[in-house]
C-alpha cells in the first residue's frame, strides 16, 4: 500500500501530475460539471 502511495506523490509532484491538478480544480469551480459530478455520484450511490 506504500507504494501505492510513493507513486501518487511522485505522479502529483510531476508536470503532468499538476496538470491534472489544475484541470481538477477548473472542473470543481465550474457549476455545471460540479452539478454534472454530483449527478453521477447519486446514480452510483443508488445502484448498492
Amino acid at each position: 500500500m506504500s507504494g501505492l502511495i510513493t507513486r501518487i506523490k511522485q505522479f502529483t509532484r510531476s508536470p503532468q501530475g499538476q496538470r491534472t491538478i489544475a484541470s481538477a480544480r477548473r472542473a470543481a469551480s465550474d457549476p455545471r460539471k460540479r452539478a454534472q459530478a454530483r449527478r453521477l455520484l447519486g446514480r452510483l450511490r443508488g445502484r448498492r
